[in-house]
């Protein structure tokens, strides 16, 4: 038999075969991450990223239940004070072990990285007064009050060689010294392009299946399906709804879905009386008024949202977090859509005949969120608000947004730390250097803070729900935020590959198997 002919069948044999163990995986993500610092910027895109190159003290896993990562075992010794014992034989990426000292400039180095952060890590450790070596693996960690949820704060934070303690998020950036303990390590990073990663083959909990791991940016998420459907890559996140049926009749595919805990919420000016973008007859900001609030929550039909726009792939929100989560409230009830309630509530408030509002959403971040903004838009305008819908890419909307440039936006916040006050701290506590860094609207109350303070510093479980459910009806009833829905996570690969969907929606390779 011709060369030729025995090369053309053993290539159409291999083809159907899945690749051997060891291979390159192509991934296709949504969404960049900003910053090569792992201790920089608190957002999906860098979390996810920063957890294929870097572990914590602990870790989440798919259903954000904290798992030990390089520490093994922790224990209370009283209400201040915390003992870690850390996994032993562990190497960083530069071939150096893994220890104490590591953990406590680790620690200490996020104050350095929260300079300039738009929503920076600082509030993960701000309880945190002291960490020290009691043995090289051993580290013990003080707390200013009683600290219940350190350990859902520390699975936040990465772990460093303690020589980079000082180093600048510039020079990682520049892919110098991107180096931690995790299954991957850093090779190249083009902005908004790729990320390329090559398997370490020491990592403690096992070597990956990937030897070379390529991160390919698709905002456009019909290019991403593209890439999908031609082949050129192997995974693809954040399916469009509207794809995702079509992915499904496809053989050579196979789609995952998992309900996620990411709330896409409305967060309106409720700081400044003459604002940029909402004004009633008189000139004045018509959104620092609770009816007026509450008449654009009962503006919007989230069903239909759900139904029309993400094709099912969401759940209505009233609330930051998911029902079964801990600090959800049973006293919130279900979202209602009353338009005719609303316009009442607008003439109530001194707006018989609405307000003109520009609504300022991003168009590349999270599935469908033009046309969320879009639709939300024409639902106000519907009960009287005059509402403008301007979007943008969210590389200049959320730095915008950030510098308080809107009066009406929308965002996404995932509950990070698997639990309420991981998202009710951020998007709701009274702004300042600590606090609040995500609170883009200026909400701010007295009781909710001193609920969610008191939360944040009580041990017992049964009481800091209490209070965790406290903070979220303060909020929920003031309309300091305007829940909207919560999405639901999809990813979509060939038919040879795995991969368990996570709540928090982190692609994370190192978790992507193939069929033998």
């Amino acid at each position: 038999m011709k060369k030729s002919t025995l090369a053309a069948i053993f290539a159409t044999l291999f083809a159907s075969l899945p690749l051997a163990y060891g291979a390159d995986l192509n991934v296709g993500l949504a969404s960049s991450t900003t910053s090569m610092d792992p201790q920089f910027y608190v957002g999906g895109p860098n979390s996810a990223m920063a957890r294929n190159i870097f572990d914590g003290l602990v870790i989440q896993d798919e259903k954000q239940q904290i798992t030990p990562a390089l520490a093994v075992s922790w224990k209370v010794i009283d209400d201040t004070t915390w003992e870690f014992k850390l996994r032993p034989n562990v190497k960083f990426h530069d071939g150096t072990d893994f220890g104490a000292k590591d953990v406590i400039a680790s620690i200490k180095r996020v104050a350095l990285a929260s300079k300039n952060s738009p929503s920076s890590y600082a509030p993960y450790v701000s309880d945190i007064t002291e960490v020290t070596e009691v043995d090289p693996l051993t580290v013990k960690i003080t707390t200013k009050t009683a600290a219940p949820l350190l350990l859902n704060n520390l699975s936040r934070i990465s772990i460093m060689p303690a020589r980079l303690e000082n180093v600048s998020s510039q020079t990682l950036n520049s892919g110098k010294d991107v180096i931690g303990t995790g299954p991957f390590k850093f090779v190249s990073w083009t902005p908004d392009d790729n990320v390329v990663l090559e398997r370490f083959d020491d990592y403690w909990a096992g070597k990956a299946a990937w030897e070379k791991v390529t991160i390919r940016v698709f905002k456009n998420s019909s290019a991403r399906v593209a890439a999908m459907l031609s082949g050129d890559v192997d995974l693809i996140e954040n399916v469009p709804t509207a794809d995702n049926r079509n992915i499904e009749k496809n053989t050579a595919l196979r789609s995952v879905s998992t309900p996620g805990n990411r709330i896409m919420y409305l967060h309106m000016d409720q700081e400044r009386d003459v604002s940029p973008f909402a004004a009633g007859p008189d000139g004045k900001n018509p959104l620092l008024k609770t009816d007026v609030r509450q008449a654009m929550s009962l503006a919007i039909n989230r069903q239909a949202l759900v139904d029309r726009i993400m094709d099912g792939q969401g759940v209505p929100a009233s609330q930051l977090v998911p029902q079964g989560y801990f600090g959800y409230s049973a006293n919130i009830p279900a979202p209602v859509y009353d338009p005719v309630k609303a316009k009442q509530k607008l003439a109530a408030a001194g707006y018989p005949d609405g307000f003109t509002l520009t609504f300022h959403a991003s168009n590349d971040r999270y599935p469908n969120d033009s046309k969320l903004a879009q639709a939300i838009g024409q639902m106000f305008s519907r009960v009287g608000i005059k509402t403008d819908v301007v979007t943008m890419p969210g590389s200049v909307y959320f730095s915008r947004a950030s510098k308080l440039e809107f009066s009406l936006i929308m965002g996404g916040a995932a509950v990070e730390t698997g639990e309420a006050s991981g998202v009710l701290g951020p998007l709701l506590e009274t702004f300042g250097p600590n606090a609040g860094q995500g609170n883009r609207g200026r909400y701010s109350s007295e009781a909710f803070d001193k609920a969610l303070i008191a939360a944040r510093s009580t041990l017992d479980d049964a009481k800091r729900e209490q209070l965790l459910v406290a903070a979220t009806d303060i909020a929920m009833k003031d309309v300091g935020v305007i829940p909207v829905l919560f999405l639901s996570n999809t990813w979509a690969m060939k038919k040879q590959y795995n991969y368990v969907g996570r709540s928090d929606g982190y692609t994370l390779p190192y978790f992507v198997t193939e069929n033998k």
